[in-house]
């Protein structure tokens, strides 16, 4: 017999309720802080409650919202007073629970009853896969998620700093002298120069001069180039003096916050790859898949026997289709379900790109998606590919197998 435990989290406290496999509450809930003397009440209030009603098992269940569940968790899955009962502890996705809550009519929004619902979705059973808890790759999660944190840091402050450079070299914010603005060369630029006006100004052999030493003699052609930069400059828009102070100060101020943060993910980056040696990993062996993509993957998947087959695992991604039929009526445009884990979704999506750039059989499967499909070419392209490649993913986690080639799939080492 089981008792099916529901709690809400919140960064302030722990509301708990248990419901048996009747749908009767038999003890009191529970209200506790969140903090390491709640966990250890949450500890004890569920083994007395097993120990009252007789029950041998135990299924708890929260929400994913944020990191505050997580304290608690762990405490739970380690505690000793619990592991006669070996708990199982499953993590919803918020969107599960609430539309589990809109087939009871006319609840009302509170905690208490946040807690009742988590705790009857597990007594209704078939629960989705991939939503147990798996301690052992949170180290790993954590890494891979803040790296994901830094990365978009970085690209909302170079979105800024685009912004700001556009105000005082329009045409240089623009692309047209430099295919990489974030360049040695163009940030040299941007920093030593105090305006177009001045870049203008400048004689020919001192900017052919500049774009030597910054662009350390890669430009084939720097006559050429500092040419180009001249007129550029001529056709920049003019910014009134009183600002142009300022928005040198940002720039440069906005270069050296860009130039921190990837020295952080530099930083992070090493931290991956060292702790995902402790999981066997034939991922890296997919060309195009590197060290720190394998490992986000990796993070977010878990242990792949708790899916039961690709199709699961799919669906735990995001990457599976809803059907739309009535009758004789089938549309053919079917909206992508979106409601997996959006990080293992885009760690999935951006793999295929790479993959599908370096491997034959993707590349061949992207382009025939590509020219099937009637409208969103690309997208609709690499979303399938992705889909494949989910495929391969199980395979070779499942079986830890190394990566082989089509033609060589089958052929002994």
């Amino acid at each position: 017999m089981s008792l099916f435990v529901g709690i809400d989290v919140s960064s302030n406290d722990f509301k708990v309720r248990i419901l048996d496999e009747r749908g009767n509450e038999p003890v009191k809930r529970l209200r506790v802080l969140n903090d390491q003397p709640g966990c250890e009440q949450v500890a004890r209030y569920l083994s007395e409650a097993c120990n009252k009603e007789n029950e041998d098992r135990l299924v708890i269940g929260l929400e994913a919202t944020s990191v505050y569940s997580w304290p608690l968790q762990m405490f739970l899955a380690e505690d000793h007073c619990l592991a006669p009962l070996q708990p199982q502890i499953y993590s919803f996705n918020p969107k599960v629970v609430a539309n589990f809550k809109k087939a009871y009519v006319d609840l009302p929004k509170n905690d208490w009853i946040d807690a009742w619902v988590i705790a009857e979705r597990l007594r209704f059973g078939r629960l989705p896969e991939g939503s147990q808890v798996d301690f052992r790759y949170l180290p790993l999660q954590r890494l891979t998620r803040f790296r994901c944190h830094l990365i978009e840091m970085i690209s909302r402050e170079k979105n800024y700093f685009l912004t700001n450079l556009f105000l005082k070299f329009s045409t240089l914010a623009q692309g047209t002298v430099f295919s990489n603005t974030f360049s040695a060369t163009s940030e040299s630029l941007t920093l030593e120069f105090f305006s177009p006006e001045e870049v203008a100004a400048r004689p020919l052999d001192e900017l052919i001069d500049f774009l030597m030493e910054k662009g350390r003699s890669h430009f084939e052609d720097p006559e050429s180039k500092a040419r180009e930069l001249k007129e550029a400059a001529r056709k920049a828009h003019r910014l009134r003096g009183s600002l142009l102070q300022p928005i040198n100060l940002i720039l440069a101020t906005s270069i050296e916050t860009i130039h921190a943060l990837e020295k952080q993910v530099k930083k992070i980056d090493k931290a991956i790859e060292a702790e995902i040696r402790h999981f066997p990993n034939t991922l890296i062996t997919i060309p195009g898949i590197g060290p720190v993509l394998s490992a986000g993957i990796i993070a977010e998947i878990g242990d792949i026997r708790r899916f039961p087959n690709e199709g699961a695992l799919a669906k735990f991604i995001g990457l599976t289709w809803r059907s739309h039929q009535s009758g004789d009526f089938t549309a053919d445009d079917t909206p992508l379900t979106r409601t997996g884990n959006t990080y293992l979704r885009s760690y999935i999506i951006q793999a295929a790109n790479l993959v599908r750039q370096k491997e034959p059989e993707y590349k061949a499967f992207y382009q025939r998606k590509f020219s099937e499909s009637k409208t969103h070419h690309h997208r609709r392209a690499l979303v399938l590919t992705a889909r494949k490649l989910v495929r391969m993913v199980d395979a070779l986690l499942r079986s830890n197998q190394i990566y082989m080639p089509h033609g060589n799939r089958g052929i002994a080492n």
